[in-house]
């Protein structure tokens, strides 16, 4: 995303996620459990009609991402831009945080670009959102343009 002011505030979000991945533009589920038809399912109405994903072990998926600024931040606003990150993967991933994830996001401010906090971590809240609802539509094993064939 680029600001006024010069802001940059982008993010690179590897998916692996328990739980089903949604636009929430549309309501349409893009990844997820899949059905019968082939077609991506909603997580929690698996887990609620029948075992769920009682054979998964904890942590053995993940969503893995770093939110990259030019803005001038401190090792705790860096932190803190981190946190505010994790709302974007509750925007788009439901549910985000099992306790069969490891999802963690980290944040990196690489310029000199003055910035309040909360507006790069609103921000990096919107780039993560983004990042992977890009990155699901772009994964081969979903059909998307990372296809090999």
């Amino acid at each position: 995303m680029q600001l006024p002011g010069g802001l940059v505030v982008a993010a690179v979000v590897a998916v692996n996620a328990v739980g089903h991945v949604v636009d929430p533009a549309t309501g349409e589920i893009l990844a997820g459990p899949l059905g019968e038809d082939g077609k991506p399912l909603d997580t929690l109405a698996v887990w609620n009609t029948g075992p769920g994903f009682g054979v998964l072990l904890p942590g053995t998926n993940t969503t893995i991402g770093v939110v990259v600024t030019n803005a001038r931040m401190s090792k705790v606003q860096a932190k803190k831009v981190a946190t505010m990150a994790h709302d974007g993967l509750a925007r788009v991933i439901r549910p985000a945080h099992t306790m069969y994830d490891g999802d963690a996001l980290f944040a990196l401010a690489v310029g000199g670009v003055t910035a309040p906090v909360d507006l790069v971590g609103a921000w990096a809240a919107e780039t993560v959102a983004a990042a992977v609802l890009d990155g699901v539509r772009q994964s081969a094993s979903n059909g998307g343009a990372g296809r090999d064939d």
